[in-house]
């Protein structure tokens, strides 16, 4: 099990796949599969059997994991992307 960049609680931005650029707070990060449960983000759609709760059934809608790999902090993807548009301003400057 390796040492996770974040932790529950973080508020990160999905930097690859469907969700990119989606911003949300980690619920959860599983360090022995490398995932990560974002509130908000990449929600799926459950079929729950009959029970005392749902006695007709029912589709319950909840969030995935994302791989620890395709999200960053926040607070490092707005460093990074205020330094990417700063030499783009002086270009346009000049």
């Amino acid at each position: 099990m390796a040492k996770a960049h974040i932790k529950k609680g973080d508020e990160v931005v999905v930097i690859a796949g469907s969700e990119l650029g989606k911003r949300g707070k980690v619920l959860l990060v599983n360090k022995k599969n490398n995932r990560v449960l974002l509130e908000g983000i990449k929600m799926i759609k459950r079929h729950t059997r009959k029970s005392e709760k749902h006695p007709q059934g029912a589709i319950v809608e909840r969030e995935g994991t994302i791989h620890l790999s395709n999200v960053t902090l926040a607070e490092r993807f707005d460093a990074s992307s205020k330094r990417k548009a700063k030499p783009a301003e002086e270009a346009a400057k000049a």
